[in-house]
């Protein structure tokens, strides 16, 4: 509903994808939803985005992710 805003692919075939970014001024389809992190499995035959749950203690109201990386280990 509020659009992914940028994706980082792991060489494993992982994907994380940020959602909801709000701009002023931007529309927004879901302006009281909170941004999320969603994971998708592209080796999957039917690859599917689940939603990520957040740590508790973290300011999940104020989350507006924008753009999203990885660091490998």
């Amino acid at each position: 509903e509020t659009g992914s805003e940028d994706i980082d692919i792991l060489p494993n075939g992982l994907a994380f994808i940020s959602s909801g970014l709000k701009y002023p001024g931007m529309h927004s389809f879901a302006p009281d939803k909170p941004g999320e992190i969603f994971l998708m499995d592209l080796n999957e035959g039917s690859p599917r985005a689940v939603e990520l749950r957040i740590s508790r203690g973290f300011d999940l109201a104020s989350f507006n992710p924008h753009g999203i990386s990885t660091y490998v280990d």
